[in-house]
């Protein structure tokens, strides 16, 4: 893929700061009304999370009628039986570990239909040797109850179902110690109850080469321990790393997953996604962010639990002087865009708890962000309004429609009904990690650019329709408007100009 993104790309205040490459504290009372129910915090996870490295689901003792029975004895069995049978076979894997031929590209290549289904202590290992467990182009593959780990695929590419295939099913499978991806994802994939643990770069990457990822689904999985490989800090601002990855996905259900202690993001849309419903998650004691949503449109973000994220990753941002509100979910150039067809035509963020992180929500717009502008980190992508990324360029960027359509925006975006609790006692901070944010860097880049100087910043935060309110706020925060010299209590945040959060209520005492 060779795609290459900056985590957080910001002009830092003063205003005067040109762009930069990256991407302590009571507030006042007020208003009491009290908002809709929201899940409950404790110290225990909800006992519906998905515990499924420690009790994966076992597949069956025997070889179903008509399977066809696949020896770890011999190796190259699967490739080789694979290839001999016709399409639409099953094919059952008896206990023990399962070997490829000792050769980089000797993966399995399923046939359309091929079902493989792993007996109890099935395992597919790499050995270090293979790069890849399953790949090819066929369509409606399932795996189930399988093992495969030991895989050493490049960065950004997969181990299972490598070339996007569409149609895959992935269930009950313990996908781990993988380099790369364990899992890629094609359209109408199925994703569920798997265990995608100790991968070197994502969990799992939903990506395809050249086209878009369409109608799918991850759900009931536990996503743990990923980017074992630390790529982050091997490739500064390459922006490839996370507990799951999507890229250019128009329409995704995750739901109900546990993603957890991964070293980065916990779920991470980066370019060009549209129509995700992200609800009833638990984001739990990941490095960065719990869920960065990034260039992309359209999104249901609801009844997720999300708690001890981005004290890392955060901290680390603090303790060199950074001033940027690193969020515990980040929305970066995304907004709610009627004319993209989806389920909804905003980003609704409602009836999420957010407990003892690094932040709470930071909503950014890079200025110098755009389509055709050298500071555009999605090289060679534009919006999904502008068909034709050379068209956004001197004179007629400055005019209708162009003006609007070639910048990807923060906007649109409704926040309420959510719980936020900090006890910086628990977080162990005294500054830096208090904050909400909306905000943009002053345009500086290219020379060219109509979006230059505070345009951005003043339009994120007062003209494009992002709001919170009927949140509520326990412990000590404060809030961020227009760039990050502006830090607010919430009565500022309350009053004019920016009107925030009506119908909230504020208890600067430690949250708990």
């Amino acid at each position: 893929m060779g795609i290459k993104r900056r985590y957080w790309a910001w002009a830092a205040a003063p205003l005067a700061l040109a762009l930069l490459a990256a991407t302590g504290c009571e507030s006042t009372q007020g208003a009491r009304a009290k908002p809709t129910a929201a899940p409950a915090t404790s110290g225990a996870l909800p006992t519906s999370v998905a515990r499924v490295c420690a009790k994966p689901a076992a597949g069956p003792t025997k070889a179903p009628a008509g399977a066809v029975t696949v020896d770890p004895a011999a190796v190259g069995d699967l490739a080789a039986k694979t290839k001999s049978d016709p399409p639409n076979t099953t094919f059952w894997l008896r206990p023990g570990k399962h070997r490829l031929d000792p050769d980089r590209y000797a993966q399995v290549i399923p046939k359309e239909g091929d079902r493989y289904l792993g007996a109890p202590g099935a395992v597919l290992d790499g050995r270090k040797i293979n790069q890849y467990a399953f790949g090819g182009t066929a369509r409606n593959v399932t795996i189930r109850y399988l093992t495969v780990q030991g895989f050493v695929a490049p960065q950004n590419e997969g181990v299972v179902n490598h070339d996007s295939a569409d149609g895959w099913v992935i269930e009950h499978a313990t996908i781990q110690n993988n380099s790369g991806s364990g899992l890629m994802a094609g359209a109408h994939q199925r994703v569920r109850a798997n265990c995608l643990r100790d991968n070197g770069q994502y969990g799992m990457n939903a990506y395809k080469t050249g086209g878009r990822i369409s109608d799918l689904v991850v759900e009931d999985n536990e996503i743990v321990g990923n980017n074992t490989g630390d790529w982050e800090r091997r490739r500064p601002g390459c922006g490839c790393t996370g507990g799951a990855k999507f890229w250019a996905v128009n329409g995704a259900d995750v739901r109900g997953n546990w993603v957890h202690d991964n070293r980065g993001t916990g779920l991470w849309a980066d370019t060009n996604n549209n129509d995700f419903r992200i609800e009833n998650n638990v984001l739990d004691a990941n490095d960065g962010a719990a869920l960065i949503y990034e260039t992309s449109y359209n999104a249901v973000i609801r009844n997720n639990t999300i708690r001890r994220n981005n004290r890392v990753e955060g901290r680390r941002a603090a303790d060199r002087g950074d001033d940027f509100p690193f969020a515990t979910v980040y929305l970066s150039e995304s907004g709610g865009e009627p004319r993209i067809r989806a389920r909804t035509d905003k980003i609704e963020i409602y009836r999420n708890v957010l407990e003892n992180n690094w932040n709470g929500i930071t909503l950014w717009e890079n200025a110098d962000r755009f389509c055709n502008s050298p500071a555009n980190t999605s090289s060679g992508d534009c919006t999904l309004l502008v068909r034709r990324p050379d068209r956004c360029a001197r004179p007629v960027i400055a005019t209708a429609p162009l003006y609007a359509d070639c910048r990807w925006k923060t906007q649109r975006v409704d926040i309420h009904d959510n719980r936020f609790v900090l006890d910086k006692s628990v977080v162990d901070c005294t500054a830096k990690c208090d904050r909400m944010a909306m905000l943009a860097n002053y345009g500086t880049y290219p020379d060219w650019s109509p979006y230059q100087g505070e345009r951005v910043a003043t339009a994120i935060t007062t003209e494009q329709h992002n709001r919170w309110h009927h949140n509520v706020y326990l412990g000590p925060w404060k809030f961020v408007a227009h760039d990050p010299s502006r830090i607010l209590d919430s009565g500022q945040w309350q009053g004019t100009p920016y009107q925030q959060d009506a119908g909230s209520t504020f208890d600067p005492r430690t949250g708990g």
